[in-house]
């Protein structure tokens, strides 16, 4: 059984992100959903459990699956949703990128960079703007440098198996010319022995603005999901500031997944 963690806060924004995960899982066997709140006063707890119940009797009206709810206490909500997420072994974290409080706000602030940097598993962003599609496409952003060691292949293969989409591996590059370097074609050889089960297509495009050549990417290959790994913090730092998130995640139509090496 697969593990789907959808964080809420109650937010709108939280009600839109939870429909379209029980959408894009829907008739995915061996898949359960659990909605995660954290409350920070201990009088909370009652009415938390209660709205959870309630969201999750709303959603039951979206898809036939198995759905949990969970609240817990807590002042720090990337260490306390890290943790739940290892004890449960969960597969995927699935939230939306805008809301009410601070959760809503995690992917503006410096607990995205937590979060992500903790590796509990890896982390779906549901931009505001995304309109539900099955995912059928999908692009893997990698640096092509030192792949063995950087791609974190478990974590992803795990969630390709669940959609079974056609794979698009790029990379962007300003110093890619007509033909690739034996650096490129070495690490492309890697990249597809770890992916040979997807038969992955292999793009190497030669451009500065990574940013708005993903989201050219995204809309001329049809793409329903992007996948990035931030490889170090520093990387991180400049991925996850809140002028690179608008650019990859904002402006993006399509779900963003971070799976950290």
């Amino acid at each position: 059984m697969k593990t789907i963690i959808v964080p809420v806060d109650f937010s709108e924004n939280a009600h839109s992100t939870a429909r379209y995960a029980l959408h894009m899982l829907s008739g995915i066997p061996e898949v359960s959903i659990v909605l995660y709140h954290m409350y920070e006063k201990a009088n909370e707890e009652e009415e938390a459990y209660f709205r959870l119940e309630a969201m999750k009797t709303e959603l039951s009206n979206v898809a036939v699956m198995s759905i949990a709810c969970h609240a817990e206490p807590g002042s720090d909500f990337p260490e306390s949703l890290a943790r739940f997420a290892r004890h449960w072994s969960a597969s995927l974290i699935v939230m939306g990128l805008t809301g009410q409080s601070k959760l809503g706000q995690i992917f503006m602030t410096s607990n995205t960079l937590k979060l992500v940097e903790k590796n509990p598993c890896p982390v779906m962003v549901i931009p505001p703007q995304a309109q539900f599609t099955r995912i059928r496409n999908v692009a893997l952003t990698s640096d092509f440098r030192d792949v063995d060691l950087s791609t974190p292949v478990g974590p992803i293969k795990q969630v390709l198996e669940m959609f079974a989409p056609s794979l698009h591996i790029v990379n962007v590059n300003s110093e890619h010319y007509v033909a690739l370097t034996e650096h490129f074609l070495e690490q492309k050889s890697r990249m597809n022995a770890l992916f040979a089960d997807f038969n992955p297509e292999f793009y190497f495009i030669g451009t500065y603005d990574f940013h708005e050549t993903i989201n050219q990417f995204v809309a001329d290959k049809q793409i329903d999901m992007v996948i990035t790994i931030p490889r170090s913090h520093s990387f991180i730092d400049k991925l996850f500031n809140p002028n690179h998130t608008k650019k990859l995640v904002v402006s993006s139509t399509v779900p963003v997944l971070a799976a950290h090496e």
